[in-house]
């Protein structure tokens, strides 16, 4: 597959490549370009150029474009679907609901975007003011850095790239390098429907070289990333060099409460939701158990014979329910936090294996809330460890000991409670009574400390990325 660039597929300029591999066959789908430093300027300069022509199309001929993208999106759905389940080891039924979601943002992105108005300020609203007429409007930053990674690239595709073009910029989207494919068939998509040449455009390679060489061009006005909080303060701090605006949606260790009166069973099938989801790679999901004292036995056996129901095997499968992780690199790195996990107190009472790029479901019980796993330690896989606690302020406490600050969420049928412990939680989203695995397209999402700056989402993106201008009409009245 290729890149493409001001409207045209094109190969890496020497002539490379990089293989995407099927982590759960060990297969190459397809290879993409490895872009020399020369295409990523290349495509700023060409992007650049389109932005102006493409902000001039007026927002309803905007969305009747992104509907023929819609459309032909439908019509290639299998494909895609596909596709993205061989190059990630997403479940079929996971990857056909991710493509799913694309009409729902898009539509949802367009209807937002076609009622953004300006407002006015009228004369005499403020003292010595009453002669002048204020107008305020929002304009599009310029040209859009669109940094996906590998574990939702299709909705972060649409968190990013929707509002990137319905505000008038250019965008240019680069993908992880393990799973490119859908990505650059979803931007094929776009330039089919219509979007102006070089308005849209995806370059791929890998992040240390490509990723730098985009987020540090100065004709790039915004980055819009999500990925890990390493990387994410390396891109703030490349953006600082040009104060060019940053989106930062970066990791997350979630704690999932369970208050003395929580409902276990109902925490039980919100866990399977909220943990074993992608093989356990999401940023909101839950990722430490932290359960009342009273609660711990009772929690710890139903969600080892709920877990012991799921279907692991291969993505293709239709009955699969759990495939396998990006890649067996990342697989080793979750099977050393699993067993840094036990070392430090914690004992599997179920799963802990590893095969190739598969990592069985795992829960870790005993787990001391000084263990790494209790404060900073993201495991990216499907792993549950858990820690008990005895009152209300030692579980919001343990919450809050982690530098991360991405979601949570508590369980209790005291509602006066709920409003405690969500009201206490350093995080920029709490769920009560269901797992911290929630993200509707409408709502802001983001994360506090160390989990990111800004928030994504049909209420907030366009702020992000517009910038606003006052006109006055000076001495007018």
């Amino acid at each position: 597959m290729k890149m493409i660039i001001n409207g045209k597929t094109r190969d890496a300029s020497d002539g490379k490549t990089i293989d995407v591999i099927n982590p759960a066959t060990g297969a190459v789908v397809d290879t993409v370009p490895a872009a020399t430093e020369a295409d990523i300027k290349e495509a700023v300069s060409c992007a650049v150029a389109a932005q102006k022509i493409w902000a001039e199309v007026p927002v309803s001929e905007k969305v009747e474009i992104l509907y023929r993208f819609l459309a032909l999106v439908e019509k290639n759905k299998e494909d895609l679907a596909h596709t993205l389940s061989q190059e990630t080891g997403k479940p079929i039924t996971e990857a056909r609901a991710e493509i799913g979601n694309i009409p729902i943002s898009f539509k949802a992105f367009s209807e937002r975007a076609k009622h953004l108005y300006g407002e006015t300020i009228p004369a005499g609203m403020e003292a010595g003011q009453d002669k002048n007429f204020l107008i305020v409007q929002r304009e599009p930053l310029g040209v859009v850095a669109c940094v996906i990674p590998f574990n939702f690239p299709c909705d972060l595709f649409d968190q990013k790239v929707a509002p990137a073009l319905l505000s008038g910029n250019a965008a240019i989207v680069k993908p992880s390098t393990d799973n490119p494919l859908t990505l650059c068939k979803l931007t094929a998509l776009l330039v089919e429907a219509g979007v102006t040449d070089g308005a849209i455009e995806i370059v791929t390679g890998r992040g240390s070289s490509v990723g730098n060489w985009l987020c540090g061009n100065k004709d790039v006005h915004l980055i819009t990333l999500t990925g890990s909080t390493e990387v994410g303060i390396q891109t703030a701090k490349t953006a600082a060099e040009h104060l060019t605006h940053v989106a930062l949606e970066l990791g997350g260790n979630d704690a999932f409460i369970v208050l003395e009166d929580g409902n276990v069973d109902l925490a039980v099938e919100e866990l399977i939701w909220g943990r074993m989801y992608n093989t356990g790679q999401v940023c909101c999901a839950s990722k430490r158990f932290i359960i009342h004292e009273s609660r711990v036995a009772e929690f710890t056996e139903k969600a080892i014979k709920r877990i012991s129901q799921l279907k692991q095997g291969m993505p293709s499968d239709e009955s699969t329910q759990i495939g396998c992780l990006i890649s067996e690199k990342a697989a080793i790195e979750v099977e050393k936090q699993i067993n840094l996990t036990v070392d430090q107190g914690g004992k599997i009472v179920l799963g802990g294996n590893r095969k190739g790029a598969f990592i069985e479901p795992t829960v870790i019980s005993n787990v001391p809330k000084t263990a790494d796993v209790a404060i900073d330690m993201e495991i990216f896989g499907p792993v549950v460890p858990i820690i008990s606690f005895q009152t209300v302020e030692e579980a919001i406490a343990i919450a809050n000991s982690s530098k991360f600050g991405l979601c949570g969420c508590v369980f209790t049928e005291n509602m006066k409670l709920a409003a405690k412990v969500c009201n206490a939680l350093e995080c920029g989203g709490t769920v009560v009574n269901g797992a911290s695995f929630f993200r509707s397209f409408e709502m802001p999402f983001g994360g506090y400390k160390y989990s990111g700056i800004g928030t994504e989402g049909v209420l907030s993106t366009f702020n992000e990325m517009t910038r606003t201008k006052t006109i006055v009409l000076k001495n007018i009245l």
